[in-house]
């Protein structure tokens, strides 16, 4: 049924906890629905669901070999997303917060500074993201798309819901190519003073 929808496939290997059990997941997957892509989580803590990120770029080292287009579920870490990109990966998918979470961006900063360091690397904030606001932010900061499911899915209005990110998606995008003035701790003045009228 699946492979019958006109639309691309992105297999997961939710849930694996090794890098034998993701490898193992990922390989069935493009034996089923005949694809390289692959989203690749290998998760190390059963309460955040946190990546084991020693074993990501090992199993995305293993899939890179085999051929597999390979999307790594990793944190914002500079070093572990320099290594993924080592071994083969061409995406980086930086979690803003645990899986299901809602809470949104809880290091923004981080995810400012993969931006600034792999300007041509495709980036998508995956798994914590729980408002259209949130979702706008991340574009806004130059990632190139935001995966989301638990937001959508256990919204009173799935429908209404969907549609609000897909508005607040462009809207961020739209607002980080517009260039938008730098944050300051100061005032600054919008209005010249040169044409001002004073009184005398």
């Amino acid at each position: 049924m699946i492979t019958d929808l006109p639309v691309k496939v992105l297999p997961n290997t939710a849930g694996c906890y090794s890098v034998k059990e993701a490898v193992t997941t990922a390989q069935l997957a493009r034996e089923v629905f005949a694809t390289r892509w692959i989203k690749l989580e290998v998760i190390g803590n059963s309460d955040t669901l946190q990546p084991d990120v020693l074993g990501l770029i090992e199993a995305a080292r293993i899939l890179c070999n085999e051929g597999f287009e390979v999307f790594p579920y990793t944190t914002e870490d500079l070093v572990i997303a320099d290594k993924l990109l080592q071994v083969g990966c061409e995406v980086l998918m930086p979690w803003g917060a645990p899986i299901g979470t809602g809470r949104g961006l809880n290091n923004p900063y981080g995810l400012k500074s993969l931006r600034a360091h792999f300007k041509g690397v495709p980036i998508v904030v995956d798994a914590g993201i729980g408002l259209p606001s949130q979702a706008a932010q991340a574009m806004e900061m130059g990632c190139d798309a935001v995966l989301l499911n638990t937001a959508v899915a256990k919204a009173g209005d799935p429908v209404a819901m969907a549609k609000a990110f897909a508005d607040a998606v462009a809207a961020g995008q739209a607002a980080f190519h517009a260039d938008p003035i730098e944050m300051s701790d100061m005032a600054a003045p919008s209005t010249p003073e040169i044409g001002k009228a004073f009184l005398t």
